[in-house]
């Protein structure tokens, strides 16, 4: 058993902070009568481990399948039909007019077979029309001090507990204006099933109601699909249901309800949306992707599950995806890829993030010290899957060199080229979980400050809303104006199991900026600015410190 965990420790790499702490620095518990004695603290931090190290070729050919399919070489094919239709007729004379217009005509029917053929098996278009973000009410934000005086109130937190929140909190990079639900700020706390359910369909209500009223659709007659993610809670009748009775959808609308998925899971119901749309012709899928906080709130001392508590925030995201070539002129993207990895065969993977109880029978979110290691090793196999896939040529030949210099000529000293991405993409939206996480993504892919902008930018506002995280980034570079047609999208998802996830988006047109007077200007901007939830904070952004 110590095997495993000990493979995923030797992929990491470890980095040494050395801090000098006084007395007014160190925990209440640990201090004495005089005030304490100043203390030399040594931090070994575990980083993301270093992706030219080690890169499997296994990924790069997945990865190079995952994007062939039989129907999108038929075009291919026709070129050297047409080219044999024209040297037939090009060969034309007296003796032979007769034969070679025959194969003439039989070189251009097998062209048009094959165009018919890719005509109808081609993969249909899937389309983000728009998306809501939620935006809480002001009297549910909690500001970093507001949360410790809770968390010291509710009497359940031990001195040691108490000091490491206060520690994670400060570092935490999240902002003052976050939200919490009403049940978890109540003193003492209501957290119950009534309570949870309040939450859920604050949430789901309200961005549902800003997305069908941005975009026109009735959910009564329009909505045929519709997906549901919340990993950690899942009444009956489910989420799904819930929403089907609000608006009191059709009879045969097909409905998912996701669950116990993680942080990814917003990526696998994009995923499942765009399935269900290559097989139903014409119609419109929902997706919802949110957290509940109100029934997980973690009341024990276990350090490990501590970390939940100070970085989840409220939120959720609704997005509307059509395959209906009629909403190409007024979507705002279009899915050009969607990778996902799962690396929960092994044991190291599957354990590291795990809802279980602790010594005294609370039930928490358990986070293993391995969980840098596995995160950093799903997001390699991750993007090296989904090289081929968007990577300019240049950057395909360049690491087809290196490959072969050391596959092939087994030169020494020769190191896996890793590619730029950002000639692939112009937008990151990388899942905030947590100011390391994208501290470490930044360092992995060689990303600017400006690339991380909207992540670093989301978790300071709304702190870590799960799933919903990588809406509220996008809705970031639109509120901005960053958002230009022909502009490509690249969401990156961690998730509990462990999985890591990607979707790729390519603008269908420009995207206008957003400001404070966003709500008082013409109807299309005031539909705009109630999808956003930026609004009212983007002259603010980014601040002068995410800290």
């Amino acid at each position: 058993m110590e095997a495993a965990p000990a493979a995923v420790m030797e992929r990491e790499r470890l980095t040494a902070e050395m801090a000098f702490r006084g007395a007014d620095d160190q925990p209440r518990h640990q201090r004495d009568g005089d005030g304490g004695v100043p203390s030399i603290v040594i931090k070994i931090r575990r980083r993301l481990p270093d992706f030219a190290r080690n890169i499997k070729l296994k990924y790069v050919k997945l990865g190079i399948r995952h994007g062939g399919s039989p129907t999108s070489a038929l075009p291919m094919l026709c070129v050297p039909a047409l080219a044999a239709a024209a040297y037939s007729f090009v060969r034309l004379d007296v003796i032979y007019y007769s034969i070679d217009l025959l194969t003439c005509v039989a070189w251009l029917g097998t062209a048009l077979l094959l165009l018919t053929v890719y005509y109808f098996k081609r993969p249909r278009p899937v389309y983000l029309v728009d998306f809501a973000c939620y935006k809480p009410d002001d009297k549910l934000k909690i500001s970093k001090a507001a949360f410790l005086d809770m968390t010291e109130s509710t009497g359940s937190f031990n001195e040691a507990a108490l000091d490491f929140q206060t520690k994670i909190t400060n570092r935490s990079a999240l902002g003052d204006e976050t939200y919490l639900p009403p049940g978890v700020q109540a003193r003492p706390p209501r957290l119950n099933m009534a309570e949870a359910r309040m939450e859920a369909e604050a949430v789901m209500f309200g961005c549902l109601d800003a997305l069908f009223a941005s975009t026109g659709i009735d959910p009564r007659r329009d909505v045929r699909v519709l997906i549901v993610n919340c990993s950690l809670f899942n009444p009956t009748p489910s989420l799904a249901s819930m929403i089907i009775n609000h608006y009191g959808m059709r009879e045969d609308v097909k409905s998912f309800n996701l669950g116990g998925m993680g942080c990814s899971a917003g990526l696998i119901a994009v995923d499942l949306a765009k399935d269900m749309l290559q097989a139903n012709p014409g119609c419109y899928a929902v997706v919802l992707s949110t957290e509940n906080i109100t029934l997980n709130w973690y009341f024990g001392n276990d350090r490990s599950m501590l970390l939940s508590n100070c970085i989840f925030r409220m939120g959720g995201a609704a997005a509307l995806l059509s395959n209906r070539r009629a909403d190409a002129g007024r979507a705002k993207y279009r899915l050009l890829h969607t990778v996902r990895t799962h690396k929960g065969a092994a044991d190291e993977c599957f354990n590291c993030v795990y809802q279980r109880e602790d010594e005294t029978g609370q039930v928490g979110v358990s986070l293993a010290r391995e969980l840098m290691a596995v995160a950093g090793d799903a997001l390699k196999t991750n993007i090296t899957t989904l090289g081929p896939l968007v990577l300019p040529l240049a950057e395909q030949l360049k690491f087809l060199k290196s490959l072969m210099m050391r596959r092939v000529f087994r030169v020494k000293g020769v190191r896996p080229y890793i590619p730029d991405f950002r000639r692939a993409f112009e937008h990151f939206c990388v899942h905030a979980g947590g100011r390391a996480v994208l501290e470490e993504v930044q360092r992995s892919l060689s990303l600017r400050d400006s690339d991380m902008e909207p992540s670093k930018c989301a978790l300071h506002r709304f702190g870590n809303t799960s799933s919903s995280s990588l809406w509220y980034e996008l809705a970031y570079a639109e509120a901005k104006g960053r958002v230009r047609r022909g502009h490509r999208v690249w969401q990156i998802g961690f998730g509990s199991g462990f999985k890591c996830n990607s979707a790729v988006w390519r603008a269908l047109r420009d995207v206008p900026p957003l400001s404070s007077s966003a709500a008082a200007a013409g109807p299309d901007r005031k539909a705009a600015s109630c999808c956003n939830p930026w609004v009212e904070d983007v002259d603010k952004y980014p601040p002068k410190s995410y800290v």
